[in-house]
């Protein structure tokens, strides 16, 4: 199965919560999913709260910090863009286990035949 790499590109929680779904269902498929969030959307790898959590479990949702657990379970690679984490003024320890640095270049470099999807 072809690999599948997702770019998140804004701050937009209900995408970052699509993304994170869409990459555990191909990796629950057996394929190789990673999601790299750029610039703006780097802040949502922080674990914690968002104001609609309370709503979505009624609606059968998961809730941004339940997908960040499933997917870092699930060996979805999460990827923080370095330039988004120095203008958040985030320290990387504050970031979703398992996730690592990374940047555009080094991303596309190691595309190969996966496919590649925006957000």
């Amino acid at each position: 199965m072809r690999g599948l790499t997702l770019i998140v590109a804004t701050g937009d929680v209900e995408r970052f919560r699509a993304a994170l779904a869409l990459a555990c269902a191909h990796a629950a498929l057996g394929g190789q999913a990673r999601v790299y969030a750029h610039e703006a959307a780097v802040p949502l790898l922080v674990p914690g709260g968002d104001p609609d959590d309370a709503a979505l479990p009624a609606h059968g949702f998961a809730t941004r910090a339940q997908l960040l657990a499933e997917a870092h379970q699930a060996g979805v690679r999460l990827i923080a863009c370095q330039t988004g984490l120095a203008a958040a003024g985030l320290s990387f320890d504050a970031l979703a286990a398992g996730t690592e640095p990374g940047g555009l270049i080094s991303l596309m470099a190691d595309l190969g035949d996966a496919r590649l999807v925006a957000f």
